[in-house]
């Protein structure tokens, strides 16, 4: 299966180690969040978790539709991932697509 652009930049994020996957692991961050990656498999009390998150760091949020981010980012069970790199978050903004929808507002 072929990977778009945006898988591509997430696992530069990877290799970067810029990469925070997990609720909890994300919830220990103070600063330095510029983007949130969310899953659209996750519990409608989990995308409300994420949305108090992305108020908190005041970045953006996409969620991915076409593959679970468990398969994108490689972990077991992750549905919630936080890019900490600015540049590789405006990346993965710039080259979203049909496996990703930008989060605007409202129900996600």
């Amino acid at each position: 299966m072929q990977r778009s652009k945006a898988e591509g930049y997430i696992g530069f994020c990877i290799k970067a180690g810029k990469l925070t996957c997990g609720f909890n692991a994300v919830q220990t961050l103070k600063k330095g969040v510029y983007l949130l990656l969310l899953c659209s498999t996750a519990s409608a009390n989990a995308k409300k978790e994420a949305e108090k998150l992305r108020a908190r760091f005041r970045c953006a949020m996409i969620e991915s539709c076409g593959r679970p981010l468990e398969d994108i980012v490689g972990r077991a069970n992750c549905k919630l991932a936080a890019v900490r790199d600015e540049n590789l978050a405006k990346a993965i903004l710039s080259v979203t697509d049909d496996d990703f929808r930008k989060y605007s507002g409202g129900n996600i």
